[in-house]
């Protein structure tokens, strides 16, 4: 049984004015891409099948280290994020998924919350555990390191932490665990770079060794923050050299934001699919750092670029290929619910317009060293409108042809605003 949070009557009235409109700009897309080639019809399949996760703490307003200016309606607990994220999934009709973070999403009963998220619409992605703040309660503080940290006692909590969220995740249904701290320095000489490693390795050792036969451990790399002189898994390099050494369960996360400035991120994705070890991906967009902001909105032909490099990969290895995706983005300025349908509808673009890119062209390009012939083979495909595709799959997916304005017909945020508690002043990027 099946609890929808929008009414689809009012769904489905809301495209009957937009479907006529739809169905001609699909025809004419399909008309152009004949003349290519392409069968439109055969690249929206593909499309029908993509999907990524939303994130439970990405329905809330964010804020930075100086401030957060909270909104009327913000979701206060587990089941009203739930509420949210099932909104964005019968609107958008891509994110059929909802990774939870622990202990923010802590419930009384995970069997039932699992429920409550099937009769949302809703299944549960990776698990990600919190070892980078302090909880009421806590007996060690994490000020110096968790999983890296000097004290035993210190470690000991930051992995039992991570196997209780293994174990959630086993009652949710979830197949992934992952693992981000913020250990590292801020001053030279504040910590031993080989010991801190050494000791990131055993704790997550230790964790490893509590996976379940199906499951994945994703690490999950960043530059800078909260350490800013050194991080003890800052890079590609770092993530590969730990998963490689934990064993085949473990792979390396890719978070768009976690990079030094004007990093090659598609050539990393490639690198790390040809080992064997592309676990998955936090979409987000950057402008000066890790600002986690709405996945396209700043550099949407290198989102392109990436998925290039994923499309690539299924295809030389489709049996090895099964990156997790996600979107991970703090919204400051935006209604969280738009910015997670505005993104979700850029990363399916990205994916869609990868698909089209003539791979036997590119590939004869590249062997007669013609670059401008290759890189023209992803240009025809980047400059290709494929909006009516997209909107095309969500409504045949029973989502709505104009998200923005569906949603804000639905005045589902005033009447949250109404019915939940305010969320209270205060700093911090969740």
């Amino acid at each position: 049984m099946t609890a929808l949070p929008l009414s689809q009557d009012q769904i489905d009235h809301h495209n009957s004015a937009r479907r006529e409109g739809l169905e001609d700009d699909y025809a004419s897309l399909g008309r152009a891409l004949s003349r290519r080639g392409v069968d439109l019809d055969a690249i929206k399949r593909k499309v029908q099948e993509f999907s990524i996760a939303t994130p439970s703490w990405a329905t809330g307003r964010g804020g930075t280290r100086f401030a957060k200016f909270a909104i009327p309606g913000e979701p206060t607990n587990i089941h009203e994020k739930l509420a949210d994220c099932a909104v964005v999934q019968q609107l958008g009709r891509s994110t059929p998924r909802v990774s939870l973070h622990f202990p923010w999403d802590q419930a009384d009963d995970y069997a039932g919350l699992r429920e409550e998220g099937a009769a949302l619409g809703l299944g549960f992605d990776a698990v990600n555990s919190n070892t980078f703040q302090d909880q009421p309660g806590q007996e060690h503080s994490y000020r110096s390191g968790s999983l890296s940290a000097t004290d035993s006692g210190v470690q000991e909590q930051a992995v039992a932490h991570n196997i209780d969220c293994i174990e959630i995740g086993k009652t949710l249904g979830s197949k992934a665990l992952t693992v981000w701290v913020g250990d590292g320095s801020n001053f030279p000489g504040q910590q031993d770079f080989t010991r801190s490693l050494d000791r990131y390795l055993d704790s997550t050792g230790s964790i490893y060794a509590a996976l379940p036969d199906s499951w994945r451990m994703l690490l999950e790399h960043k530059m800078f923050e909260p350490a800013f002189y050194s991080t003890v898994i800052s890079d590609w390099g770092s993530s590969l050299m730990a998963a490689q050494e934990l064993g085949p369960k473990a792979q390396c996360l890719v978070d768009l934001g976690h990079h030094a400035p004007n990093v090659n991120i598609e050539q990393i994705v490639a690198r790390l699919h040809r080992v064997g070890k592309l676990g998955g991906f936090h979409f987000n967009d950057s402008k000066y750092g890790d600002d986690d902001l709405d996945s396209g909105s700043i550099n949407p032909h290198q989102l392109f670029l990436i998925f290039n490099e994923l499309a690539e990969a299924q295809e030389r290895s489709p049996e090895a290929f099964d990156p997790a995706y996600m979107i991970d983005q703090s919204h400051n300025v935006t209604d969280p619910i738009e910015s997670l349908l505005s993104s979700a509808e850029a990363i399916v673009s990205a994916f869609a317009k990868a698909a089209l890119i003539d791979r036997d062209a590119l590939h004869a390009a590249q062997e007669d060293n013609d670059p401008m012939l290759a890189f023209q083979a992803l240009r025809a495909a980047y400059r290709v409108d494929v909006s009516p595709l997209v909107a095309m799959v969500r409504l045949e997916a029973g989502g709505a042809i104009d998200w923005l304005s569906a949603y804000r017909q639905s005045a589902w945020r005033e009447r949250k605003a109404q019915e939940r508690k305010p969320v209270a002043l205060g700093a911090g990027i969740v």
